[in-house]
């Protein structure tokens, strides 16, 4: 899929500032991306929608996944990756992904983000769906991606990066030949620029998030809502895999007409050992796949709404009262939070849970150095499709892929500064009617 030939009807920028990078998103990917383009020496400008930690980053519970522990391979992670996935993984991307994420995992650490330990202290691993060893990497228990965007956001602050926030991004702006010259944006609300203004940057790196707004129910939060997409179409720029949408197994259920945001209760806790199970608590997932409860997540999702179908039913439910309290408190305090907030305590009862709108596993078409179709263009993170994910995403790859590929990024940036300098472009003037056309 390509260009929509469709720009935003907006004002005339009334403002600009130049950069030789502008980032458009601040969550793992942006921020990581940002940071590293500052540390190489280059006018780095973070542009995001909300505040700086408002995006889906935040919100991840189950963790990182690396091959970090005893006996594990990057060569295993890939398996269980190109299994998930479906048949429908780039193996090159996966590959790249798998063998630069340990390394990447360890310089996310060194930037200041804290991981449970053990008493030995070594990295606490747990396991997820989809994975045959324990190899995901989390924080505060179940407030991975909190600790994640506390760091990343302390070291940009720190480090003094120019950011605008409250910035809602329009369009992208080339030059007379068709080469990425920085990006058109308006600011809502207060801060030091308002209203429509522009970024003039050779290079502008896409980090947006995703798009589950456009779903009734979703994990996302509300700033996800497919921007970065959009503007990539209006831009010209190759898109793929936008069916793949991942649906999460387990949300917590509110009700039958509940929307929006809805609150996820973390594949992990199936991996310390929940079980899903009717309202005869019977656990119906055993003898549909190998890994039972930990199968793949479109496995899952599809297990679970069959069986609603077949009980006349809205959900089901996650059983993990053989727990106790104190792991609960002390390895899911968010999810117990969130679930007692709403009336269940799962210490004592089932959780009801349903699969809500989670992840896209397609996006901006990239290649394996991030770079999109249009010169200049980058994307990383949950608005790129590198390939990785295939038609299934594999538990917590998200945030490893964000880490992975803004590197790759930056690194491919800092190489064309190198060969040939990044140089400001003269963007084409963009019509600015007073009233949209109608077709």
């Amino acid at each position: 899929m390509t260009s929509t030939g469709i720009r935003l009807h907006a004002p005339a920028p009334g403002w600009s500032i130049d950069a030789d990078v502008v980032v458009v998103g601040s969550g793992v990917a942006g921020l990581t991306a940002a940071l590293r383009c500052e540390a190489e020496g280059l006018r780095t400008v973070v542009v995001t929608k909300a505040r700086l930690d408002d995006g889906s980053t935040r919100w991840a519970q189950g963790g990182i996944a690396a091959a970090l522990g005893e006996g594990d391979t990057p060569e295993q992670h890939l398996d269980d990756t190109l299994v998930a996935g479906v048949g429908l993984c780039d193996e090159e991307a996966v590959r790249i992904l798998v063998t630069e994420g340990p390394d990447a995992v360890r310089r996310l650490i060194a930037t200041g983000a804290h991981f449970d330990e053990s008493e030995e202290g070594d990295l606490e691993l747990t396991r997820e769906g989809g994975h045959h060893r324990r190899r995901i990497a989390h924080a505060g228990g179940d407030a991975t991606g909190a600790e994640i965007s506390r760091a990343l956001v302390e070291a940009v602050r720190a480090r003094g990066l120019r950011t605008i926030e409250n910035a809602l991004v329009l369009d992208l702006l080339t030059d007379a030949d068709g080469r990425t010259a920085g990006v058109t944006l308006h600011v809502m609300g207060e801060g030091q620029h308002d209203g429509v203004g522009a970024v003039h940057a050779p290079a502008v790196v896409l980090a947006t998030g995703g798009m589950g707004q456009v779903f009734s129910a979703t994990t996302n939060p509300s700033v996800s809502t497919g921007d970065g997409v959009a503007l990539a179409l209006r831009a010209g720029a190759e898109v793929s895999d936008l069916e793949f949408v991942q649906f999460h197994p387990t949300v917590l259920f509110l009700g039958p007409d509940a929307e929006g945001q809805q609150p996820l209760v973390s594949e992990a806790v199936r991996g310390e050992g929940a079980h899903l199970v009717d309202a005869e608590g019977v656990r119906f997932m055993v003898g549909q796949h190998e890994l039972a409860e930990l199968a793949p997540r479109d496995i899952v999702a599809k297990g679970i709404t069959r069986r609603m179908q077949e009980r006349d039913t809205e959900h089901m439910f996650l059983d993990a009262r053989h727990f106790g309290a104190e792991m609960w408190e002390h390895r899911f305090p968010t999810i117990l939070a969130a679930c007692r907030a709403h009336g269940i305590d799962p210490v004592t009862e089932p959780i009801p849970v349903a699969p809500a709108a989670h992840y896209a596993s397609g996006g901006v078409r990239t290649d394996p150095r991030g770079r999109t179709t249009v010169p200049g263009l980058y994307a990383c993170g949950e608005v790129a499709c590198t390939g990785v994910h295939g038609a299934n995403r594999l538990a917590s790859n998200s945030l490893l892929e964000g880490l992975v590929y803004a590197e790759r990024i930056v690194a491919d940036i800092v190489g064309v500064q190198k060969a040939n300098g990044l140089h400001a472009r003269v963007p084409v003037p963009v019509e600015h009617p007073e009233r949209p056309a109608h077709p």
